[in-house]
């Protein structure tokens, strides 16, 4: 009997061998494809600050302990860096393959079409702060050595930043992404009917539609919405009061839906650096993600979210214009700008 038994325990522990194996084999992939991403990123950064004459590389060099780093914005302004205007094609070209490198296909189209809407608001009002050309590349400390350096590319609507330590580690929080319009009305006929952030409204309401009124006295927190993100744009936050309703308050098609709405603003990232947001949510457990509605059910009132978990926050408002203009970004509590991982890489001993 004992020999049997251990004989119909082999094919177990042959198969725990494997699956084990084979997540590690996975992780080992992970890194390396993020590693390369990184390497990828650093060249393409010190390819494009070669082609700089001095007047746009002092325009585009800023010190990594500058706080120009976290002094980051999504209104119509002059910032620190070199605009898309004071660069040629070919410059412009590698600023997009910069980008390419963290952002998923998908992504970086939402960044050409946030950039686009601005052509439509020009149209719209002729004011000349309405210019595709006024987004800016500013890149902070030294691509290329073992030490801490970042970029942020930003204008109207938009504001990626991106932090990396010692050649390896990657942090793109904060990252916002705006649509004024939010669906074209008027002003193009091009895009006349064209919604820029679709799937962050939809995907949001698809949810909140699925509830009953007993999970909506939950998820429903505030009558009025907030007119714009309650965080905007500060250099640090703090975790938000949970309010809404729990992950586990959700039926199982729902906390699907709620995974599908956090992968709309995940999947903005390259599949790698996505993976590693993912990966710490889900250590994390997601029964600690709470939704949170705020303002009218109805299509086309003002209305806001927000996503919270114990390291991230989702906020999503869209509010002005008549409920058509969306401002939607993704927070770290402990990550915004690599601080959390620019915290552990100087525990370890490591000097810059």
């Amino acid at each position: 009997m004992k020999s049997t038994s251990t004989k119909s325990r082999t094919p177990h522990l042959i198969l725990s061998l494997i699956l084990s194996l084979s997540l590690w084999g996975l992780m080992a992939l992970g890194k390396a494809s993020s590693q390369a991403g990184v390497d990828a990123m650093t060249g393409a950064t010190k390819q494009f600050l070669d082609t700089l004459s001095p007047a746009q590389a002092g325009k585009a060099r800023i010190g990594f302990d500058d706080g120009e780093r976290a002094n980051w914005a999504y209104v119509p302004k002059d910032r620190r860096g070199v605009p898309l205007k004071d660069l040629n094609v070919s410059q412009r070209a590698m600023v997009h393959n910069i980008l390419k490198s963290v952002l998923s296909e998908n992504g970086h189209r939402k960044v050409e079409n946030i950039i686009s809407l601005e052509a439509v608001l020009f149209a719209l009002e002729g004011a000349e702060h309405r210019d595709v050309e006024l987004y800016y590349f500013s890149i902070f400390g030294d691509p290329g050595v073992k030490a801490s350096w970042g970029w942020r590319f930003e204008g109207h609507h938009l504001s990626l930043n991106v932090t990396v330590a010692n050649g390896k580690i990657l942090a793109t929080a904060p990252n916002f992404w705006g649509a004024n319009p939010a669906e074209v009305r008027k002003g193009s006929k091009a895009k006349l009917g064209f919604r820029t952030l679709k799937d962050e409204e939809d995907y949001a309401r698809d949810l909140l539609g699925s509830m009953n009124s007993e999970q909506k006295e939950k998820v429903i927190f505030e009558d009025k919405a907030f007119r714009d993100v309650v965080t905007k744009a500060q250099p640090e936050i703090e975790r938000m009061e949970l309010v809404g309703i729990a992950f586990e308050d959700l039926k199982g098609k729902q906390q699907k839906m709620l995974w599908k709405l956090i992968h709309v603003y995940l999947d903005n990232m390259r599949p790698e650096v996505a993976r590693a947001r993912l990966e710490r949510i889900q250590e994390e457990g997601e029964s600690a993600i709470v939704f949170g509605w705020a303002g009218s059910e109805k299509r086309g009132e003002g209305h806001y979210y927000r996503v919270q978990g114990p390291s991230f926050l989702i906020e999503y408002d869209n509010v002005q214009g008549g409920a058509n203009h969306i401002h939607s970004v993704w927070r770290d509590f402990e990550g915004d700008f690599g601080r959390d991982l620019l915290k552990e890489h100087y525990s370890d001993g490591h000097v810059d």
